[in-house]
């Protein structure tokens, strides 16, 4: 069993996989191929992916009874005491972030305090338009 998930790839590359693979979802494909059709297939996806990612994960003979291949990966597989883990890398991990939050309040604060502010100018009781002690005695 292979499965290929392709990201930003051109979409000649997603038509020649439809050739020996099953696209199941845009940019997945699955399939049963042999390992010599399956290797010259990767090295196929590996020279026309240009700016994109692609990732293979293929049945093989281990304790997890699958290994990965990746091309221009944001995770990357790692091996830990024989089972294959996939990890983020560490530049990835906080992309765009500069360690510190934007100055002043997020939007739910706001709404919140907006909330407040509108709460307490309602208030819970009448006034009449007289006075009523004229009322009564009058």
């Amino acid at each position: 069993m292979v499965v290929i998930v392709l990201t930003a790839c051109p979409a000649g590359l997603r038509g020649d996989l439809t050739r020996w693979l099953l696209e199941i979802s845009p940019g997945v494909y699955v399939g049963h191929l042999s390992a010599r059709v399956r290797e010259e297939l990767w090295s196929r996806v590996t020279s026309l992916v240009r700016e994109g990612r692609a990732m293979m994960v293929h049945s093989a003979r281990n304790e997890q009874h699958l290994a990965f291949r990746v091309f221009r990966p944001d995770w990357e597989p790692v091996d830990c005491e024989g089972v294959t883990l996939v990890s983020r890398r560490s530049d990835d991990a906080y992309h765009g972030f500069q360690g510190k939050m934007k100055p002043g309040w997020s939007h739910a604060s706001q709404y919140r305090n907006a909330h407040r502010f509108r709460a307490q100018g309602k208030k819970n009781y009448f006034l009449p338009d007289e006075p009523a002690d004229e009322k009564v005695n009058g």
